[in-house]
């Protein structure tokens, strides 16, 4: 799986990138990069890939990401509508964990630092209080210059250093695998699933689509992110039936055949093996 290597520039005034995107497509690559990345959808919701975790984003969602953890943001389909009026707005920052210098975090102050830049390489969902503190410390950092920037910085890394329990997103044997001549294929799976994952989908369909036969595709799959396509599929389904079960607007059965599952007994076992929770406690848990 060829993840496309991304440059992040920071300009000679800084020591650290720190940007406003409004455009949906910013981060809709599979890529990674040095950087350790910060980033608040302020407006925004869709599909968020990142290492072997697929769940869904939503606006509000704050993500702290690793050195070199691949990831990938799928926004809806709305947003990239140029007919519909719904806007996305994202804040993020990008730093190296050295740039402080190379003893900083080696300070006996800065062990909790220390220690969250080692499990965001996992990746890390915020959540809570913390979500709230680091959204409002992004938005500041977005207008801030000179010494306040990295004490803005430092203290949103101390917020998520110090919410409990702390989220991982990726599993810990996720071991990409960084291949020439690939960058573009793992692009052309997501985006093919992702626009015909209601529909049945052959083998061979989602085969071709990545230049392969059937078997070779099965084996290439499976070796570069541990689980099957038919997992990766089924992950996908239920991350967009949890997203309707939130908004509420349809009953459970037709939610089933919405998501692209076909045997509604089959959509209730795969959606409590991944959620831990019935479509309706998961609905009512939300809701309360």
């Amino acid at each position: 799986m060829k993840p496309q290597l991304l440059k992040v520039s920071t300009g000679p005034a800084h020591s650290f990138s720190v940007r406003r995107d409004t455009v949906p497509y910013a981060n809709n690559r599979w890529h990674y990069h040095r950087e350790i990345e910060l980033i608040h959808f302020e407006k925004g919701r869709g599909t968020q890939f990142i290492g072997d975790s697929i769940r869904n984003f939503s606006s509000g969602d704050v993500v702290l990401i690793g050195s070199n953890l691949p990831h990938y943001w799928s926004f809806d389909h709305s947003y990239l509508d140029p007919a519909n009026q719904e806007a996305a707005d994202v804040r993020v920052a990008h730093f190296n964990e050295d740039f402080w210098g190379l003893d900083f975090l080696n300070l006996p102050e800065n062990t909790h630092i220390k220690l969250l830049v080692q499990q965001a390489k996992q990746g890390i969902s915020v959540q809570g209080i913390a979500r709230m503190r680091v959204s409002k410390l992004l938005e500041e950092l977005i207008t801030t210059e000179g010494t306040k920037r990295i004490v803005l910085l430092i203290e949103a890394l101390t917020a998520i250093a110090q919410a409990k329990p702390t989220q991982l997103l990726s599993s810990v044997g996720f071991n990409p695998h960084f291949q020439h001549g690939e960058k573009d294929r793992i692009n052309n799976i997501y985006d093919f699933a992702l626009q015909h994952f209601k529909q049945r989908i052959a083998l061979d369909e989602v085969a071709e689509v990545a230049g392969m036969s059937s078997n070779a595709f099965c084996r290439y799959f499976k070796s570069r992110t541990g689980k099957t396509f038919s997992q990766f599929l089924i992950e996908i389904r239920v991350g967009h039936a949890c997203k309707l079960l939130i908004e509420n607007n349809l009953n459970v059965k037709q939610i089933c055949y919405e998501s692209g599952f076909h045997n509604f007994a089959g959509f209730h076992k795969y959606f409590k093996q991944i959620t831990g929770k019935s479509p309706l406690n998961y609905q009512r848990a939300y809701l309360k």
